[in-house]
């Protein structure tokens, strides 16, 4: 890790910290032979050949690749941005200063407001919000249809999104409406994924379903996909994911439609 802050650039397997931080301008990923490889030795001689053929396909060619002053320009590009955005995370003072903001204070103010009444009421509210959650789905999730022609859109515009939540008896505070957006990968998953929170719009039908709405700004060239999910919300809970609850497009039993959806930005 430490070699970023000299800008060298990485080329290793997609692991711990290199899984977590990789990008093409920091190096180069070794393809991982986990689940085609049935020994030891045939998976070592999988990832070896990987090695080599990144070696000589891509590493080698990008450092020899020079300009008219003999310097290997994109080469120099990857050093600088490894410099840049990379060195910055390797840093022991950002790894402390993180602990510090998203953990230890958090949780000081939390068990400094956590009483004994408050953590019944929290206790009681977790009941109720097991008790419901079975209910709670994604009905229906749309974008406007402007900012996309022909399943492209143009980098930096803006999609208009309206999702239908049933909440199951919940009120609206106990939970959030996120939007979850990034690239998509070879395998249609969402990498990279950024979340946006979605705000209620309006009153809600017979069926105790509500309306949801929020921007979705399109940051990121090539293809883009995003979806929704609703996670339960409460002043006291460390965060979304405490309780283990979330729903999804598609768990609906009674929706009409919640697939997640995609656009290729020019």
């Amino acid at each position: 890790m430490k070699a970023a802050l000299n800008g060298c650039l990485n080329l290793s397997v997609r692991d711990g910290w290199w899984d977590e931080w990789f990008e093409p301008d920091f190096g180069w990923a070794i393809p991982t032979a986990d689940g085609s490889a049935t020994d030891e030795e045939r998976r070592d001689e999988l990832e070896a050949g990987a090695l080599y053929a990144l070696l000589e396909d891509r590493v080698a060619p990008r450092f020899y690749d020079r300009n008219a002053e003999d310097l290997p320009e994109r080469w120099i590009e990857m050093v600088r941005r490894t410099l840049v955005t990379l060195g910055p995370k390797v840093l022991a003072g950002r790894m402390v200063r993180e602990y510090v903001e998203r953990l230890y204070a958090p949780a000081a103010l939390a068990r400094r407001a956590l009483t004994p009444a408050a953590a019944r009421d929290l206790a009681d509210w977790k009941a109720k919000v097991h008790a419901a959650w079975p209910q709670v789905a994604v009905d229906h999730v749309e974008a406007s249809a402007d900012a996309v022609v022909g399943g492209s859109a143009e980098l930096g515009s803006t999609l208009s999104l309206r999702v239908r939540i049933t909440l199951g008896g919940l009120d609206p505070d106990d939970v959030e409406v996120q939007a979850v957006a990034g690239r998509v990968d070879s395998s249609d998953g969402i990498t990279e994924a950024q979340t946006f929170p979605l705000k209620p719009a309006g009153g809600h039908d017979m069926e105790d379903r509500r309306l949801y709405e929020g921007p979705l700004a399109l940051d990121r060239t090539g293809p883009y996909g995003y979806t929704v999910r609703v996670l339960p919300a409460h002043p006291l809970l460390a965060s979304g994911a405490e309780l283990g609850l979330v729903a999804v497009p598609g768990e609906s039993a009674g929706g009409d439609t919640g697939e997640g959806a995609g656009v290729f930005l020019r």
